[in-house]
Formats: C-alpha cells, sequence, structure tokens
C-alpha cells in the first residue's frame, strides 16, 4: 500500500483512494466488479484499487456479505 511520505504525495498514496470507493459503497451493496467500474472513473488502476479495498476492509469500514457483495459498515 502507497502511503504518504516524503517520495509520495497524498494524492499519489492509496489513501487519497478511500473517499471515492466509500463514497459508491455507501450508496448500496455493490459487486467488486461494479464498485470497479465506479473506481475507474475516477482513474484507479486496478492495483490501487485492490489496496484501497485491502485498507478498508483491515479498517473494517467495509465487508462482503454471503452474497459476495461489498457494503459499507456502520460504526456506533
Amino acid at each position: 500500500m502507497k502511503l504518504p511520505s516524503k517520495i509520495t504525495s497524498y494524492s499519489e498514496s492509496s489513501i487519497s483512494k478511500f473517499p471515492y470507493v466509500l463514497k459508491a459503497v455507501r450508496e448500496g451493496e455493490k459487486t467488486p466488479l461494479e464498485l470497479y467500474s465506479e473506481a475507474k472513473k475516477e482513474h484507479i488502476s486496478i492495483a490501487e484499487f485492490m489496496e484501497v479495498l485491502d485498507g478498508l476492509y483491515a479498517l473494517r469500514r467495509i465487508d462482503l456479505n454471503e452474497e459476495g457483495k461489498l457494503y459499507y459498515v456502520e460504526r456506533d
């Protein structure tokens, strides 16, 4: 995962792509393919997309249901 540093700017980091993917997932459950189709519109490559999904899953902001769709995890 690309993290912001002296070499990597925030806009080039994976973290800067989180809001685009979270916004799409908050609109409703989506398959990974549907979600990637929306991410491509924001110029997110497949490698960046996978890093974003990994990061959001690790942070417990998204999860995968039994139907294979990603959904937003609400926090209390």
